[in-house]
């Protein structure tokens, strides 16, 4: 989800210096329509800016993510992706064969997650959800869990 956010003004806001191959990047991070991962913010930054290394974007990602900035998803592909912190809170659906991943918002799964911890006895303050999943037009047999991971007992409400 692109949103127009004045990351320099942020930048400014959060005590941080900007400096012109960090206003590319965070210009390349805030029309960034994915959840891009370093390498791809980089081939996009370096297509504006050759001169921008692969180290500047590691050490702008990490401090504008020390800055809160930038969120860091890992959605089990291997990578640390990032998004803009959300203004509002909202989930992940990753399919697991593209990659793709998918933003939502669902009123009754929130109420449901709340009702979850109450019956556990804890008072939400906070959660990050992703799921994973193929898509039902995909055809073939359907994928197993990853190696060393098991299917989680559901909950009993009376």
């Amino acid at each position: 989800m692109p949103r127009n956010i004045d990351l320099e003004a942020l930048c400014n806001q959060k005590g941080l210096r900007i400096t012109e191959q960090r206003r590319v990047i965070a210009r390349v991070l805030s029309e960034a329509e994915d959840h891009p991962d370093v390498e791809k913010v980089y081939e996009r930054s370096s297509a504006i800016d050759p001169g921008i290394s692969i180290a500047t974007v590691y050490r702008t990602v990490r401090l504008f993510e020390e800055a809160g900035i930038l969120d860091r998803h890992d959605f089990g592909d291997g990578r640390a992706r990032y998004e803009l912190a959300p203004e509002a809170h909202h989930d992940h659906l990753i399919d697991v064969e593209t990659g793709k991943v998918i933003e939502f918002v669902d009123p009754e799964l929130e109420l449901l997650q709340k009702a979850i911890a109450e019956k556990l006895g804890f008072r939400l303050v906070d959660h990050r959800m992703e799921l994973y999943g193929v898509s039902l037009d995909r055809k073939g047999p359907a994928p197993t869990l990853a190696p060393g991971a098991v299917a989680a007992k559901p909950l009993k409400f009376d």
